[in-house]
């Protein structure tokens, strides 16, 4: 199981699966090889979408926000 925190708070956002992860592996600037934390914003998450990001994953991060217009994840696997 992989879970999404946020990354300022700590607090969890949920878990996805590790298809889901590797989009977002894929898809998400990484600094490095070893990173486990992205910046999201609401522009990303459209893009996402449009590139056939699964519809949960989308819609978690997209709650996540709420009126935020971005924030930062990170991913743990446990």
């Amino acid at each position: 199981m992989i879970k999404i925190h946020d990354k300022r708070t700590n607090e969890l956002i949920g878990t996805i699966n590790e298809k889901q992860l590797q989009f977002l592996i894929d898809e998400l600037v990484e600094e490095d090889s070893a990173d486990q934390d992205y910046y999201i914003s609401r522009d990303q998450l459209d893009q996402l979408e449009k590139k056939g990001g699964d519809e949960i994953l989308i819609q978690t991060l997209r709650d996540a926000l709420g009126d935020q217009n971005d924030m930062d994840i990170i991913w743990t696997k446990s």
